[in-house]
Parts: structure tokens; C-alpha cells; sequence
């Protein structure tokens, strides 16, 4: 499926994640495309606890998050990018200055990370794990090659699970903000889960412990909202 029609989708679907209704920001048809929103949280600052504390999380998203989203709109001001959508930026990302590829990955990359945690326990529907244990082996050697993106990556990026063109299931991790939607990423694919291995998402909490945030990290993944960008990637 293509990228663009991928992502359209998962703005017009409803979840029970209470952000996937607020990420029209990344529809793909010029119909339905609203203009680059800023999306709500969805649940507390205090809810993804023991395993991401609240002052992490408020800082991380009032202050990161809203910063990379506000200095995109000021990179885009006055350009056509403020009625681009994201994905359609992303696949040209090396035509555009730094300031959009940072801000705007950034922005976005967020966006996916808060909407694939819950404070709910979810569980990996048999589909998904049966689409995992063909392109991994296992759950188990899925997250461990998971963990291992995570916990490798040198200095800031990001760890994702994504789906290729050729619906095979692949890891991978990506420098800064950039994502497997950008046409400079070593991978290319649809991102169906992300973890955020910059400092700021830890640091407070576990300090240089960055292998301990990525363990605690499979207590609050959303397994719902990512097997529903899983069908729709490989519809």
C-alpha cells in the first residue's frame, strides 16, 4: 500500500486510543486535509507511571513536542507546506532546509509516539503476532531486536517498527527526528510503532539507564493501535 494512502487512513479511522481521532494532520487527500494541528494527549501526565514518570512526560510533551511543532509552522510560514501533508513533505524531506526536516519529524514523530502508549494493558492480536513470528521468528526476537535498535542508537533517535512495501515486518532506528517515511532514511516503510531514545524521554527517571526505559517500554505499548495501522498498511 502506498505511504500517503496509509497514512490517510489512519487519520479517517477511529480507535480506542483517544488520539488517532485528533491525527487528521496527516490525511493525505487534499479533501480531508486540515491544516498541521498540534494533538492532545489523550491521557494523563501521570498515567504511563511507574514505567514514564509525570514530569517527564509533561515536559516532554508541553515543552519538546509543542517547541518542534511551533518552530515547523514558523519553517513553513508563508510556503505550501502549511498545506502539505506530512507524509507528502516527508517523501521530499531532502529538498527541504534542515529546520523543516528536524521540526517536522519532530513534530510528527511524537505525534505516533504518545498514540502508541496506554495506561491500559493491551495484548497482540493473533494476526500481528502471527505476521511477527513469520518476519522474526518470535515475539521474543522481535523485541529483542527492538531493544537492541532502541538501546544502540548513538546519541538521539528514534527505534520503530515499520512495514516495507513488500509487507514483510522489519526494525529499524533512525538519527535526530527523521522517520522511515523521509526519502533519506536508510529503511523506507510505514512506521506502525515508535520509541523515543532521545535523552529528554528518560532522563529524568533513569538517568544513563537507557536499557531500562526500552525493557519498560513493552508495559505501555498500545498493541491495538498498532495492529490497526498494520491492516491498514498492508491493505
Amino acid at each position: 500500500m502506498e505511504r500517503r494512502k496509509f497514512i490517510a487512513a489512519i487519520g479517517a479511522v477511529a480507535v480506542a486510543s483517544p488520539f488517532i481521532g485528533s491525527f487528521t494532520s496527516c490525511a493525505s487527500e487534499t479533501k480531508s486535509f486540515e491544516g498541521h494541528k498540534f494533538p492532545e494527549l489523550g491521557y494523563d501526565f501521570n498515567a504511563l507511571e511507574p514505567y514514564i514518570d509525570a514530569q517527564t512526560m509533561e515536559l516532554h510533551y508541553t515543552k519538546h513536542h509543542q517547541g518542534y511543532f511551533n518552530k515547523f509552522m514558523k519553517a513553513a510560514e508563508g510556503t505550501e507546506l502549511l498545506n502539505t501533508p506530512m507524509e507528502d513533505i516527508f517523501a521530499k524531506i531532502s529538498q527541504q532546509p534542515g529546520a523543516v526536516r528536524n521540526n517536522g519529524g519532530g513534530f510528527y514523530n511524537h505525534s505516533l509516539f504518545w498514540e502508541n502508549m496506554t495506561p491500559s494493558k493491551t495484548e497482540i492480536s493473533a494476526e500481528l503476532k502471527q505476521a511477527i513470528e513469520n518476519d522474526f521468528g518470535s515475539v521474543e526476537a522481535f523485541q529483542e531486536e527492538f531493544g537492541k535498535a532502541a538501546k544502540t542508537r548513538f546519541g538521539s533517535g528514534w527505534a520503530w517498527l515499520a512495514a516495507g512495501t513488500d509487507g514483510k515486518l522489519f526494525v529499524t532506528s533512525t538519527p535526530n527526528q527523521d522517520n522511515p517515511l523521509m526519502d533519506v532514511a536508510e529503511k523506507k516503510g510505514s512506521p506502525l510503532l515508535a520509541l523515543d531514545v532521545w535523552e529528554h524521554a528518560y532522563y529524568l527517571n533513569y538517568q544513563n539507564r537507557r536499557a531500562d526505559y526500552v525493557d519498560n517500554f513493552w508495559n505501555i505499548v498500545n498493541w491495538d493501535v498498532v495492529k490497526k495501522r498494520f491492516d491498514l498498511a498492508k491493505a
